[in-house]
C-alpha cells in the first residue's frame, strides 16, 4: 500500500482533485488517510485523481480553479480524463485505461474585469544593495550577457546566405562568435499581413544588447529590405545602432556576394573581440519567461521557481517579460492579481481579446493550444495549461507593462508581452524586445536555444532532469520532493548570474540553436462560414469549407491536353539519364532521410544527418543523408493546415527517391512518432519500415545520436545499381521566375512536353507564372484556356501526366517543398532577375536566357539557354538528364545556399 504524500500532489490545499507523481497502475492500492482505496484504472504520471468526491456536474479544481467538471459521481482514486486527454492517451497504446472520460472540459467563457475591485498594488520591494554582473556595457541601453557578431536575413529569400556566410566565420575566436539569424518570413510577393510584426523583430534584433556587431542582408528589390527596416525605425523612434553594422543587397552570384559580405564582417571580428566584461548592475537583466513542453508538475515547481527568481532580478531593479498570451487564457484573474493601474489591466485584457479573435478568423480558438505531448503529460485543456504557465508571475510581483510582440521595453519591473503560444516564436519577440536571456521551464525536456541569447532550462521533475541531465539546468523537481522553494530561489538566482557572467548554459554546452519568428497569418479579419467568434460559434466544420480553404486532396488525374499545335520538339533521343535501382524502384536518387516531426528536433536532425554522411551510417545503401528542418508540428493550430502538414510530411517519407527513412521526435510535440505511424497506416504503409527516434525519451543528444546511428547501420542492404532510363521516368516540376518571354514561355512548354510524351509527368504550380500565360497554356497543352489544380498541395498524383498543383501562397521555399511532398525529383526553374535558393530534397536546376540575368548571377545557373526556342528547350532537358544522372550537382546546392519549409495554408495560425 502506498500513502497518498508518496503518489499524490495537491497544487494548492482545498483542490478536489490531485497530481500523480508518478504512473500508478490499476488495482494500485492508495492509503487515503486511512482508508486504503483500490484505484480502477491506469493513472499516468502527471494525470490527475480525485482527491474526494465528486458529485456530477461538480466542478473539478486545481489551484481553486474549475477546468472540468464530473460528467458522473466521481469517488476517491478515480482516474480524471476528458474526451480529449482519453483520447491522447489511448493513442500512445496505454493499457487499464476507462472506457469512457469522467469529466468534460470547462467552457471558456469571456474575463469579465471587475475594475472597482481591481487591486492596484505596490511592486515587490527593492533591495538595499542592488547586485551586479559582469556583462559587455553598451552605449545605450543594457549590458550584454554575450557579445555575437550577428547575420540577419531580412526575409526568408537570405537565410541560406547568411547561414553559409555565418558558417564560413566558424572558429572566431575572441568573442561568443559568428550567427547567422535566419528565418521563414517576408519571402512572398505582397504584403504579408505580420509586416509590422516582422520589422519590430528584426529591428529589435538588431538593437539587443548581446549583438556586438550586425550585417543585415537582403536582395533586390524585395519587401522587407534595409531601407524598409531603417525606414521602420525611423518611423518609430528607435535609437540608432551603435554597435558596428552594415547592411548589404546581394546582387550578383552566391559565391561573390559572400565573398563581398565577408570583407564587411571581418573588421568587426577584432573589435568585438577585444570588449571585455565588466561589473554592470542586475538591473541590466532583462529576462524573458518561456515554457515549453510544459507538464502538470510545470505550475508546481518548474514555474513557480522561475517567477521567484525573477522576482529577486526585479527586486534588484531588472525586467521580467511574460508571453504566450493564449497560454493565460483562462487566467486573467490571477495575472491581474496585482496590476500598477487601470490602463494596463485593459490593455492586457484587449490584448487576450484580439489574440483570440485572430485565431478564430482561421477557424480555431484557443482550446486547441496544448499540443499532444501537454495532454499526454497531463495538461488535458488549455485552463490547466494556462493556470499552471501563470504561475511564472510570482504571487507577489505585480503587473507594470504591457506590451506588443517585439515592442523596446517601456520601463523596468514585470511585463507580459502579446505573443503565440508556440515556444521559439514567442522567444523571437522577447529577444527583440530587448531580453539578454531566457528562462525556460519544460516537463517534458524541451531542448530549443536561441543563437545570440543564453536559454536557462529549467525542468519539473528530478525523473526528467535525470534522463536530460546534459540539456537541462535546474532540477525544480527537487522541490516535488522536500526541498524548500526558497533554497531552490536562492540556488538559481546564483546560477543567473553566473551564467548572465559567462558560464555557458546547457544549451550553449549542446551547440545547437534555432529561430522562428511570429509567422504570417493569412486572413485579416473574420469570414463568413470559417472565422469562429469570441463566444465560440461557427456555421461550418471543416469538412464543410471550400476545398481551396482547407487544401481538400483532389483525384489526382492529369490535364485533359488537346492536340498541341505544330511546334517541333526538341528531339527524339529521349534524353537518356542514369538511375539507381534498389529494391524494385528505379529513382535518380537514393536518399537516407532523417525527418524531424516538429520545429524543436530539426536542428538536430541536421545535425545527425551530417554526422551520418561523413561517417557513412548507411554505408553504401544510400547516395545521399538528407534532413529536412521545418517550423512546424507544435504551436500551431490543427484543422486544415495540420492536414497540409500531415500530407507533406508522409509526401517525404513515402517519396520515390527515399530509400531509408527515420522519423525524429522531440517528444513533447502534437505530432509526435505515435501520430505518424498512425498516419501511416492510413496511407497503407507499414510502420515497421521506417526508423523512429526520441529526443526526450531516448534520453537527450548523445543518446538519440547512438540511437539513430544504430538503426541506419542495423541494415545491410546492398549497393543501388546504375541502369540506364530516360526523362520519361521522371517526375519534374517548371517553375518561371522573373520576367517570362513568349519566347521562354514556348521553351518551358516544349520541355514540359517532351517529359510527358515520354511517359514522365510535369507538375506546375498554380500560382506560378507559367499557368498566367496564355502562350504556355497554348504551346503545352493546346489551348489558352486557363487549368484547374489536379492536386492538393503536397498531394502525389494518381497518373502520370501534365498536373497542376494547387498553392496557397508564392514563397518559393514553401512552393519547392510542395512540389517534392507531391513526388516530384526535380525542379527546372527559368530565372529572370536572380535566382533561387534549392531545396534540401529535391534537386532545384536553375537556367535562363535573359543576357541581363546571366551577366549578373551566370556563376550560379545551371545552364544558359540561347537560340530558338527549340534549341533553348534542348539546354533544359539536358540539364535535367545531367542532375538525374548525378554528373552535375546543382549550383545552389554546391554552394550551401539550401532551404525547407511547410506551409499553414490559409487557415493555419500559430498558437
Amino acid at each position: 500500500m502506498l500513502r497518498f504524500d508518496e503518489i499524490g500532489v495537491l497544487p494548492e490545499p482545498g483542490d478536489n482533485v490531485a497530481i500523480s507523481s508518478r504512473r500508478l497502475e490499476a488495482g494500485t492500492v492508495i492509503d487515503f488517510d486511512g482508508t486504503a482505496v483500490t484505484l480502477p484504472h491506469t493513472v499516468l504520471e502527471g494525470h490527475r485523481f480525485v482527491a474526494r468526491p465528486v458529485a456530477t456536474g461538480e466542478p473539478l479544481l486545481s489551484w481553486h480553479t474549475p477546468f472540468a467538471r464530473a460528467v458522473r459521481d466521481l469517488e476517491v482514486g478515480d482516474y480524471v480524463c476528458t474526451p480529449t486527454s482519453l483520447a491522447a492517451v489511448s493513442a500512445r497504446g496505454v493499457q487499464g485505461l476507462p472506457q469512457e472520460p469522467s469529466a468534460r472540459n470547462e467552457p471558456l467563457d469571456p474575463y469579465e474585469l471587475d475594475e472597482s475591485a481591481l487591486n492596484l498594488g505596490q511592486q515587490v520591494t527593492s533591495v538595499e544593495q542592488p547586485g551586479t554582473f559582469l556583462g559587455y556595457p553598451r552605449q545605450q541601453g543594457p549590458a550584454g550577457t554575450r557579445n555575437h557578431v550577428v547575420l540577419l536575413a531580412t526575409s526568408s529569400l537570405s537565410s541560406g546566405f547568411v547561414t553559409e556566410l555565418a558558417r564560413r566565420f566558424d572558429g572566431a575566436e575572441g568573442f561568443d562568435g559568428v550567427v547567422p539569424v535566419g528565418h521563414t518570413e517576408g519571402g512572398e510577393s505582397g504584403t504579408p499581413n505580420n509586416l509590422h510584426v516582422l520589422l519590430a523583430t528584426l529591428a529589435g534584433f538588431a538593437l539587443n544588447p548581446n549583438v556586438g556587431a550586425v550585417l543585415i542582408v537582403d536582395t533586390e528589390d524585395e519587401l522587407v529590405s534595409g531601407q524598409a527596416i531603417k525606414d521602420f525605425m525611423a518611423e518609430h523612434g528607435y535609437p540608432p545602432i551603435r554597435v558596428p553594422h552594415a547592411f548589404f543587397t546581394r546582387q550578383r552570384g552566391f559565391e561573390a556576394d559572400l565573398t563581398a559580405a565577408g570583407r564587411l564582417v571581418e573588421p568587426w571580428l577584432p573589435v568585438v573581440a577585444v570588449q571585455r566584461r565588466e561589473e554592470v548592475p542586475l538591473a541590466d537583466l532583462w529576462i524573458g519567461l518561456q515554457c515549453g513542453g510544459s507538464d502538470a508538475f510545470s505550475g508546481v515547481s518548474a514555474n513557480p521557481l522561475s517567477g521567484a527568481v525573477a522576482r529577486e532580478v526585479i527586486r534588484h531593479g531588472g525586467i521580467a517579460v511574460l508571453a504566450e498570451t493564449d497560454e493565460l487564457i483562462g487566467a486573467e484573474g490571477y495575472v491581474l492579481k496585482n496590476v500598477r493601474d487601470l490602463p494596463t489591466a485593459r490593455r492586457f485584457l484587449k490584448t487576450v481579446q484580439s489574440f483570440k479573435e485572430r485565431v478564430g478568423w482561421h477557424g480555431h480558438t484557443a482550446e486547441g493550444n496544448p499540443s499532444g505531448g501537454n495532454v499526454y503529460r497531463g495538461l488535458y485543456n488549455i485552463v490547466l495549461k494556462s493556470v499552471g504557465a501563470a504561475r511564472k508571475l510570482d504571487r507577489d510581483v505585480r503587473l507594470d507593462h504591457v506590451i506588443d510582440y517585439a515592442e523596446p521595453m517601456p520601463g523596468h519591473g514585470f511585463v507580459f508581452m502579446d505573443s503565440p503560444g508556440n515556444d521559439l516564436e514567442s522567444v523571437a519577440g522577447q529577444v527583440a524586445s530587448g531580453c539578454n536571456l531566457i528562462f525556460f521551464t519544460t516537463g517534458n525536456g524541451s531542448i530549443t536555444n536561441f543563437p545570440f541569447v543564453p536559454t536557462i532550462k529549467f525542468v519539473t521533475t528530478s525523473t526528467r532532469y535525470e534522463l536530460l541531465h546534459a540539456e537541462m539546468d535546474v532540477d525544480a523537481g527537487r522541490y516535488l520532493t522536500g526541498a524548500p522553494m526558497d533554497d531552490l530561489t536562492s540556488e538559481t538566482f546564483d546560477l543567473t548570474v553566473r551564467v548572465a557572467s559567462g558560464e555557458p548554459s546547457a544549451g550553449e554546452r549542446a551547440g545547437h540553436s534555432q529561430v522562428s519568428i511570429w509567422r504570417n497569418w493569412r486572413q485579416s479579419g473574420p469570414r463568413e462560414g470559417i472565422s469562429i467568434t469570441t463566444d465560440g460559434r461557427t456555421s461550418r466544420v471543416l469538412a464543410d469549407l471550400p476545398a481551396e480553404d482547407r487544401d481538400a486532396p483532389l483525384p489526382g488525374l492529369p490535364l485533359e491536353v488537346e492536340t498541341p499545335i505544330a511546334i517541333e520538339t526538341p528531339r527524339t533521343t529521349g534524353f537518356p539519364v542514369t538511375l539507381l535501382a534498389a529494391d524494385g524502384r528505379r529513382a535518380p536518387e537514393q536518399v537516407g532521410l532523417i525527418l524531424p516531426t516538429s520545429l524543436c528536433s530539426g536542428q538536430i536532425a541536421l545535425r545527425l544527418a551530417a554526422q551520418a554522411e561523413a561517417d557513412r551510417w548507411a554505408g553504401d545503401a544510400v547516395s545521399r543523408m538528407v534532413a529536412l528542418p521545418h517550423t512546424e508540428g507544435c504551436g500551431s493550430s490543427g484543422g486544415a493546415s495540420e492536414e497540409t502538414f500531415a500530407r507533406t510530411m508522409l509526401g517525404y517519407l513515402l517519396h520515390p527517391n527515399t530509400r531509408m527513412a527515420l522519423l525524429l521526435e522531440h517528444g513533447c510535440e502534437k505530432t509526435h512518432n505515435d501520430y505518424f505511424r498512425s498516419r501511416l497506416v492510413e496511407a497503407g504503409a507499414d510502420p515497421s519500415r521506417f526508423g523512429w527516434a526520441s529526443i526526450q525519451a531516448d534520453g537527450g543528444l548523445d543518446a538519440v545520436t547512438v540511437r539513430v546511428r544504430d538503426w541506419f547501420g542495423s541494415f545491410n542492404l546492398p549497393s543501388p545499381e546504375p541502369v540506364q532510363g530516360t526523362v520519361g521516368e521522371l517526375t519534374v516540376a517548371l517553375e518561371a521566375r522573373g520576367t517570362l518571354t513568349p519566347e521562354t514561355a514556348e521553351t518551358m512548354a516544349l520541355i514540359g512536353r517532351e517529359i510527358v510524351g515520354a511517359g514522365g509527368s510535369v507538375v506546375l504550380s498554380s500560382r506560378g507564372a507559367l499557368l498566367t500565360d496564355e502562350g504556355f497554356r497554348y504551346a503545352a497543352f493546346g489551348s489558352p484556356a486557363a487549368v484547374e489544380p489536379t492536386i492538393a498541395h503536397g498531394q502525389r498524383f494518381a497518373v502520370p501526366g501534365w498536373h497542376v498543383m494547387r498553392m496557397p501562397g508564392t514563397d518559393w521555399m514553401e512552393t519547392a517543398t510542395g512540389f517534392g511532398a507531391g513526388g516530384v525529383q526535380q525542379v527546372l526553374a527559368h530565372v529572370g532577375g536572380g535566382t533561387l535558393s534549392a531545396q534540401r530534397f529535391v534537386p532545384v536546376v536553375e537556367f535562363s536566357n535573359d543576357p541581363e540575368t546571366v551577366a549578373k548571377y551566370g556563376d550560379d545557373l545551371d545552364a544558359i539557354a540561347s537560340g530558338n526556342p527549340q534549341e533553348q528547350a534542348q539546354v533544359g532537358l539536358e540539364a535535367i538528364a545531367d542532375v538525374a544522372s548525378r554528373r552535375h550537382v546543382p549550383k545552389a546546392v554546391a554552394s550551401g545556399n539550401v532551404g525547407f519549409q511547410i506551409t499553414r495554408g490559409l487557415l493555419g495560425t500559430s498558437m
